[in-house]
């Protein structure tokens, strides 16, 4: 009789020990996300719709403008622009955008959040890229800015050195030091040089997400791969409208995306590279502007977009309480900031609110 109590209680001690070890995993999985998420759910339900755009559009000047936000989150950000320049309204607009991120970090469970510092980071490819091609252009790098990224005050300092040596000694230390080197010693050019800084960006984007666990790998892994195959995807139609090579292209590609791109490589034209593309996963999205894209490609980078946004969207539902949830509001913000920045250049232009309200509506 004892040994039986004594198999039963080990048993049951052993039932209780799985099932609160699986309720301790199922807390520390999901609740962290609880509250971050509340509060997101509470930022969507404040983005701008059509009809706000539309009245933007209608501002007839930036001052104008200004002062139809004073009622948004911008407000903060907006409230220091005194010369209603479109320069001073995009980098008030680029502030309240880094804002985001800043808040995002600070929200969100501290084993997630280092992904959205990495995500920060692809502002400083493309400053440094910004800054290095108008260096070799004689232009004036300063103007090629967008005040965002962890190294923002380091690539300031970049665009007002008065050499490629300034420029090198204020990149060392930093992973893009190496090939910043070699296209001072020539033995690359510029555009692969660019390259180079969004391999190694886009490299510590997927070791990041695949050093995750359960759902946040799969969520994380297959947004990377999903923006390097626009990058990708973008890259070889140009250079297809460009007449240039496989051998060419090819190492113009980032590593790590889902679309096996070998195929698309060998064809020859633009026409042919779209008739690929509608048998991959990405064909419903060149179908919807096929038309449109023969003419101007930015037209299918506008649809990959929407399609990213659409598909993290269906990962939020999906896993509810998880980092989708913030990665969508953030693709979420930053077309709405893409838009603002259109309506701003376009006021600024001269633009009729008509004609700026179909041009808007194309941004995504």
């Amino acid at each position: 009789m004892n040994a039986i109590e004594g198999i039963l209680n080990t048993t049951l001690g052993i039932v209780f020990t799985w099932v609160g070890w699986k309720t301790y995993k199922i807390l520390w999985k999901y609740t962290p996300y609880s509250y971050p998420n509340a509060r997101i759910r509470a930022m969507e339900a404040k983005l701008l719709n059509e009809q706000r755009f539309n009245e933007l559009a209608e501002s007839r000047n930036l001052q104008n403008f200004v002062a139809n936000l004073e009622d948004t989150d911008y407000k903060e950000s907006l409230s220091n622009v005194s010369e209603y320049s479109v320069e001073e309204i995009e980098k008030a607009l680029d502030a309240s955008l880094a804002r985001t991120y800043e808040l995002l970090f600070k929200m969100l469970p501290k084993r997630s959040r280092d992904f959205f510092k990495l995500l920060m980071e692809e502002w400083d490819v493309r400053n440094i890229a910004n800054v290095v091609k108008a260096k070799f252009a004689g232009e004036n790098a300063s103007d090629y800015l967008i005040e965002l990224g962890p190294m923002f005050p380091k690539i300031k300092a970049m665009a007002e050195s008065k050499t490629m040596e300034e420029v090198l000694v204020i990149l060392e230390g930093t992973p893009y030091e190496e090939p910043y080197q070699k296209l001072i010693m020539g033995s690359i050019d510029v555009k692969t040089f660019e390259t180079e800084l969004y391999r190694i960006y886009y490299r510590k984007l997927l070791d990041y997400a695949l050093s995750r666990n359960d759902d946040e790998r799969t969520i994380l892994t297959e947004f990377v791969r999903l923006r390097i195959d626009k990058l990708n995807i973008m890259t070889l139609l140009r250079a297809k409208v460009a007449g240039l090579s496989a051998e060419e292209i090819r190492p113009m590609l980032i590593p790590g995306g889902l679309l096996k791109m070998d195929t698309l490589l060998h064809v020859d034209s633009l026409d042919m590279a779209l008739a690929e593309l509608d048998s991959t996963r990405y064909g419903e999205v060149i179908k919807e502007v096929r038309e449109e894209a023969e003419k101007d490609l930015s037209t299918i980078e506008k649809a990959f977009e929407g399609y990213l946004i659409r598909r993290i969207a269906e990962l939020d539902r999906f896993y509810p309480l998880s980092i989708a949830a913030p990665l969508a509001y953030v693709l979420k913000k930053e077309r709405e900031v893409r838009k603002l920045r259109a309506i701003v250049k376009l006021i600024g232009d001269g633009i009729q609110p008509e004609r700026i309200k179909e041009l808007v509506g194309e941004v995504t």
